[in-house]
């Protein structure tokens, strides 16, 4: 559908509610937003039928509130791991020497799906500071067997609004970036950031 078919004043997410269609533009932003809608169609349906109750309910206010801000971030950036326990504490307390080093051989047992489309739309592109949004599924700190409809079903709104994310430099992947052979790779400390004390621990 067109970029420009939403009436004017409605928003684009109300519009895809109430018609189940999406307009789409002429670039490739757009184009991997169909992609996904097209490999998750319950996931972005449920984070669509969330988005516009908040609409219905709050209108289009300048803040977006922290459930749309969750889902706003988790549709353009997010990811989700299925990966090893180990993998999983490393990445939440963002040890990244265990996380890609120490572990390392742990990643052939993982999968890591990218979600979001703005996140997609930069991999075109890749540069080192890329970086998914890695969802934190409620009570399990290892989800396994993610698909569509389990991503979909772990899409619950208080939960959301906690922003239960953690962030993954993408290319730190083994096997997504030549680079990374050489373990130096993990050094740059304005990608690969430690945890701010600031920060909440990590579950055990």
């Amino acid at each position: 559908m067109p970029g420009d078919s939403a009436a004017p004043g409605e928003a684009y997410e109300a519009f895809i509610h109430r018609t189940a269609c999406v307009p789409t533009r002429d670039n490739l932003h757009d184009f991997f937003n169909g992609l996904v809608w097209l490999h998750c169609p319950l996931s972005k349906r449920r984070l669509n039928e969330l988005q516009a109750a908040e609409i219905a309910r709050d209108g289009i206010c300048a803040t977006r509130g922290p459930l749309r801000d969750a889902l706003t971030l988790f549709d353009e950036n997010g990811a989700v791991l299925d990966a090893p326990g180990p993998l999983w504490h490393a990445l939440l307390a963002r040890d990244w020497q265990a996380l890609f080093v120490t572990h390392r051989s742990l990643w052939r047992e993982a999968r890591l799906l990218v979600f979001g489309h703005a996140l997609l739309e930069k991999l075109t592109a890749p540069r080192k500071a890329a970086t998914a949004h890695v969802l934190i599924s409620a009570g399990e700190m290892n989800p396994s067997a993610w698909d569509d409809a389990t991503i979909a079903a772990s899409l619950h709104p208080a939960h959301l609004a906690t922003k239960p994310f953690t962030p993954l430099p993408v290319l730190g992947v083994p096997g997504w970036c030549v680079q990374n052979e050489n373990f130096s790779f993990y050094d740059d400390s304005e990608v690969f950031r430690p945890r701010r004390d600031a920060e909440r621990s990590p579950n055990p």
